[in-house]
């Protein structure tokens, strides 16, 4: 989709939106704010937090929900290594930037503002605060260009419901005192209520949480997909995000697809699939709940195991090509990509056809390895969708061998543990393989290189 498709289809939803809510507002004005999503939402470094992204979460048949998710990525302070320019003009009267950290200006410095006691009550943050990327920074600040934006649009209680639901999206919260993310929502929203007249029976209150939980639901969806080729596909449109330099398929160094991967990898072996989907009075029902906490387990399994074994094909990569460098390109080991269809040797070419000698021990072994042969779902535009070089190790070691050295690789990662040393405690007859193949591929590139130039009349 082009930058002319998102507006109109985000002027779309917008006109929808406020009609639904009985607002009459002149498109004219909704341009000027579907230019501003739109613009922010087509940042250069955006692969996964698009477009796309904010119409899919948003739904189409609720229209709180579908403007708060308009809005609920559009800071992404890590993403977009910074805070668009258009959004300054919202944001800069109530935060700071101190040594390259956010804070919420100091009472002092701050201006009397209704939009951002609303805005900062409901996420039950402070004045002076330090803002964490990890801790609700960008639905916060997000939060709050929505509520400035939409401020002569709408009334105080439907721009309370619509940060409500940005709030929720903050993800991967526990329970803290055994007390729901949710829950603590629904209670900071009734002490709001109060406070800022909103005029919301008990009933619209729970409501709200429950609509904000249904959106946040959406926003991690992904993670209850039941095809696991899917949810990875999600996963690799993650990496680039924070990772920049994948952008360059050529240039990125076997270092930074491992730090990419690693980081993925820690995270999936912290999350669990209590924190990564919500429920609140009903909303969903408790066996769709249950689905969605099932599916999300399994995926995360899956991509626990598939991150593990890729990890550790980079340590071998990267072990390797210690010896004649430590930046070398991944493209240099593994072949170029070729997006134009080019022809050209790679190194899964010349990589001996083995057996597969380990039996699978479960269904989810199973399948990861078809993953690893036969692909995620799509391509993408900085890496394969299959990993034909994990597949040969699979085969050759199986993969409780390869869980069982992925330690041994974040040893070596962490400079405890040499690049040899950890050489020697992987199999001999893969270390060969690879080191034979690589030789051949760059025997193929010297003989392409010394091809006498063709002669010309």
């Amino acid at each position: 989709m082009n930058l002319e498709q998102d507006r109109q289809q985000c002027l779309d939803k917008l006109i929808w939106a406020t009609k639904k809510l009985g607002v009459t507002v002149d498109t004219s004005e909704l341009l000027k704010i579907a230019d501003l999503i739109v613009q922010t939402m087509n940042g250069p470094w955006r692969y996964f937090h698009t477009p796309e992204h904010i119409f899919e979460v948003g739904g189409s048949a609720n229209a709180i929900e579908v403007l708060a998710a308009l809005f609920h990525d559009l800071v992404y302070v890590q993403v977009d290594q910074s805070v668009h320019f258009n959004l300054t003009y919202y944001i800069s009267p109530f935060v700071r930037d101190y040594e390259e950290r956010l804070y919420i200006r100091e009472v002092p410095d701050l201006p009397d503002d209704l939009m951002f006691e609303l805005v900062t009550d409901l996420f039950d943050f402070t004045p002076g605060q330090q803002l964490s990327p990890t801790a609700g920074q960008n639905e916060f600040l997000s939060a709050l260009v929505c509520a400035k934006v939409l401020q002569p649009l709408l009334d105080l209680s439907i721009l309370a419901q619509i940060i409500t639901c940005i709030e929720a999206t903050i993800p991967f919260r526990p329970e803290k005192d055994g007390i729901s993310a949710s829950e603590r929502l629904f209670q900071r929203l009734q002490a709001a209520n109060e406070r800022f007249n909103l005029c919301l029976s008990s009933v619209e209150q729970a409501a709200a949480v429950q609509q904000a939980v249904r959106m946040a639901n959406r926003d991690v969806g992904s993670f209850a997909n039941p095809v696991s080729a899917r949810f990875l596909d999600n996963t690799w449109s993650l990496l680039p995000e924070t990772n920049h330099n994948l952008k360059n398929t050529s240039s990125y160094t076997v270092h930074d697809f491992r730090v990419a991967l690693q980081k993925m990898e820690g995270f999936m072996n912290f999350l669990h699939p209590e924190i990564v989907f919500q429920e609140f009075r009903g909303e969903p029902s408790p066996d769709a709940y249950q689905m969605k906490l099932e599916l999300a387990g399994r995926n995360i399994e899956i991509a626990r195991l598939y991150l593990g074994s890729k990890l550790f094909t980079m340590a071998l990569l990267e072990a390797l090509s210690r010896r004649f460098g430590r930046d070398i390109p991944l493209s240099t080991l593994m072949g170029e990509m070729n997006p134009l269809g080019i022809s050209s040797d790679k190194l899964e070419d010349f990589l001996p056809d083995v057996p597969n000698r380990y039996p699978f021990t479960n269904d989810l072994e199973r399948e990861i390895f078809e993953l690893l042969q036969k692909g995620r779902h799509s391509e993408s535009d900085y890496d394969i969708k299959n990993s034909p070089l994990t597949a040969f190790i699979v085969k050759v070691v199986g993969f409780a061998r390869i869980q069982s050295l992925v330690g041994a690789a974040k040893e070596f990662f962490n400079e405890e543990r040499s690049p040899e040393s950890f050489l020697e405690l992987c199999d001999d007859e893969v270390v060969t393989a690879i080191i034979q193949a690589l030789a051949r591929l760059f025997d193929s590139r010297k003989a392409a290189l010394l091809k006498p130039a063709p002669a010309y009349a």
